[in-house]
């Protein structure tokens, strides 16, 4: 595993555990940290999900929606799962 593979996987850990953030419901708040590896936890397990449990591997051009829609799922499981354990109540 390279540089350039570890520096995408914690961007896009990034992006998919803000989109799981934004969609997993609750008021508790977790810090970004605990957000990117949330993201880059849903990133590996839906793939995995995506692929072998489901065995869906598509050959499409361009973006693979299916795959990310999953990915942003699992990570906003995990995002839930993380606010119950560490996560503090928002101040509103």
């Amino acid at each position: 595993m390279g540089v350039g593979t570890i520096l995408w996987a914690l961007i896009g850990g990034a992006i998919i555990g803000l989109l799981g953030k934004w969609i997993a419901p609750g008021d508790r708040d977790i810090p970004l940290w605990a957000t990117v590896l949330c993201g880059v936890g849903g990133v590996f397990l839906g793939n995995w999900i995506y692929v072998e449990v489901l065995d869906f591997d598509s050959q499409t051009r361009g973006l693979d929606w299916w795959r990310h829609i999953w990915q942003v799922g699992v990570a906003a499981l995990l995002v839930i799962a993380a606010a119950r354990l560490m996560g503090r109540r928002q101040r509103v």
